[in-house]
């Protein structure tokens, strides 16, 4: 009994036969599924028992899932978790008063800058206050507050204070243009403003006067009094 043709169901005698893909095919018959291009064992590309020339062989990029009950029932068992632990994570971070926010490359980036930009406001803040704790206190700094250098009046650097020689009264008179402690008993203290008399010259860097408002006679520095 001769089998019938895959193509057009006729009966296929042996002459004629051809025997492909599960079926017997008329040699006229074994074509193309679209086109109908006559085909042979060699030029064929097969698809779901179906003959094809290469240039309409179906081409399937993915495969299609069958949106079955149970696929369906999977899918929204899914959506549950993810939306029961979206309100898990909602829940304890609600009331900390920020928001979980993912750690992407971009975030560690601005994290690290911040960290940086951090450490060095630090830094700066330490180096003031130690430069603030390291300066002298008020009574010693009286020579900070002068902008004048003092050799600008005569006085060189290191001047060695001469010993106490009271010469005699008439001298000229003077005003003191920077305020001056004593640091010895046979000096005189003086406020910027103060009057000094009889002032008279001991060396370079030293004069001899009193002091108007306090009344008190000795030596002060020459570069701390300018004549009146």
């Amino acid at each position: 009994m001769n089998p019938p043709c895959g193509r057009c169901n006729k009966p296929v005698y042996p002459t004629e036969k051809v025997n492909c893909l599960d079926k017997f095919w008329h040699k006229g018959c074994f074509s193309c599924e679209v086109c109908k291009m006559a085909l042979s064992m060699t030029t064929y590309k097969g698809f779901e028992k179906k003959p094809y020339c290469s240039m309409h062989y179906p081409k399937s990029s993915f495969t299609i899932v069958t949106d079955t009950p149970e696929n369906l029932r999977l899918k929204q068992q899914s959506m549950l978790n993810s939306q029961a632990l979206y309100k898990e994570d909602f829940e304890k971070n609600k009331g900390k008063g920020f928001s979980v926010v993912a750690d992407t490359p971009e975030m560690q980036r601005l994290k690290k800058t911040q960290d940086q930009i951090s450490n060095i406001k630090y830094h700066e803040e330490f180096e003031k206050s130690r430069i603030r704790s390291d300066a002298p206190p008020p009574e010693n700094r009286h020579e900070e507050s002068h902008p004048t250098n003092p050799e600008r009046f005569g006085q060189p650097v290191g001047q060695v204070r001469p010993a106490t020689v009271a010469p005699p009264a008439g001298g000229k008179r003077f005003q003191a243009v920077y305020s001056y402690t004593a640091a010895e008993g046979d000096e005189v203290s003086l406020q910027e403003g103060d009057l000094v008399l009889d002032v008279e010259p001991i060396d370079e860097g030293w004069v001899f006067g009193l002091n108007q408002r306090t009344g008190q006679r000795g030596l002060l520095p020459a570069n701390y009094v300018r004549p009146v």
